[in-house]
């Protein structure tokens, strides 16, 4: 039986085969606004749950993470039986994601042009690394994008080796592209009759994610490197010592600046011609560093930072991720949820009339198997 949870997406149904990150970030984010999401495993089911450690409770946490709000079947699809399931369940979404290589779902009759077939108002979304054409052999991991991206190239110190980020950046911007995606063509199904195939590859939500960088290179010719922490249009916009560690300090525009320079106690600094504006600045950095460093040296970072917030100057510590949950949750945004009894981050966005629910925790492999093959044999 289809559940029905209260939600903007109430009565939707996402056939959910899809694994490891994008996929099912994308497909949480539904289930969280009322989505049946029905996540479709192999036997061994998602990769993720081996993904260790941490873990909770034996658990990889990298799953828990991404696969709140769904329920979890167990399908061999080289099995005639278990295949036919698979089928049934496709014919009556509403939405089906899946991640396998292009053209991998093909032979078992679960590609966009088979489903649709039976299933004209499927939104069908495909999530590959490099897309549908001539990158389809490659494998869409997200350091190999990071690395392919360019992103990399910008990560790390000057004269340092490139790095990655420290989360799969690409892989989660590829979900959120996908659950984009899928708000939009069932807007146009709503509006049309018809569903279409939705399609996104981590090449190119990459390249869009990269936005100053990658448009400085398409729009201007530029080739973008490593600067650190520094930001290659704005000064300052980077972590500075101070006496106990480093703040985080950002002059977004020359009022900032100004303000920055008073409580600083160096006002003539936003007169200088080297550095009253952005641009001046930006060329002049080497020059104004120093002479910001010298006065935060002087006093501790906390100070700093309630002094220059109180000023209306963008500041910030760097925080560890513990820090950051204590921060969210120290400025009432709440940023942990409990389903089921698994703690997780909360869903990021705030509805006035149909919130976010958080109902069901990541389920065990094949753990309401029983009750969605009795379903979809109705």
């Amino acid at each position: 039986m289809q559940r029905q949870r209260s939600g903007p997406l109430d009565g939707v149904l996402v056939a959910d085969f899809s694994r490891i990150l994008a996929g099912p970030y994308a497909t949480m984010l539904l289930a969280d606004l009322g989505a049946d999401v029905i996540k479709v495993e192999g036997p061994g089911g998602d990769d993720t749950r081996t993904w260790t450690p941490p873990v909770r409770d034996g658990v990889s946490t990298y799953y828990l993470g991404v696969n709140r709000n769904k329920r979890s079947i167990a399908l061999d699809l080289t099995d005639p039986d278990d295949l036919a399931v698979a089928r049934r369940l496709a014919h009556r979404a509403d939405v089906m994601i899946q991640n396998f290589r292009p053209g991998g779902l093909r032979r078992f009759g679960l590609d966009h042009d088979s489903v649709a077939a039976a299933n004209p108002r499927v939104v069908y979304a495909s999530i590959s690394g490099f897309g549908a054409g001539a990158g389809a052999h490659l494998p869409g991991y997200d350091l190999m994008v990071q690395a392919a991206s360019g992103l990399m190239s910008l990560t790390g110190d000057p004269d340092g080796p490139p790095y990655k980020a420290g989360v799969a950046v690409f892989d989660v911007m590829a979900g959120l592209h996908v659950a984009v995606g899928v708000l939009a063509a069932l807007r146009h199904r709503d509006l049309h009759g018809v569903g279409q195939h939705v399609e996104v590859d981590l090449l190119s939500s990459a390249l869009s994610g990269l936005v100053n960088q990658s448009s400085g290179h398409v729009a201007a010719g530029s080739v973008p490197f490593r600067m650190g922490n520094a930001h290659p249009s704005l000064f300052p916009y980077e972590p500075l010592p101070t006496a106990d560690g480093d703040l985080v300090v950002i002059a977004g525009n020359d009022a900032q600046f100004r303000r920055l320079c008073r409580v600083l106690g160096v006002p003539e600094l936003a007169d200088d011609p080297r550095f009253a504006r952005n641009q001046d600045r930006t060329v002049h950095r080497d020059a104004l560093r120093p002479l910001l460093v010298e006065r935060l040296a002087r006093r501790r970072r906390d100070e700093w930072f309630a002094d220059l917030t109180a000023a209306g100057v963008p500041c910030a510590p760097i925080n560890t991720v513990a820090d950051g949950v204590a921060l969210a949750r120290d400025l009432g945004l709440d940023p942990v949820v409990t389903a089921g009894g698994v703690p997780g981050v909360r869903h990021p966005i705030g509805f006035s009339r149909t919130p976010p629910r958080h109902d069901l925790p990541p389920p065990r492999l094949d753990e309401h198997g029983d009750e969605i093959r009795a379903w979809l044999a109705e």
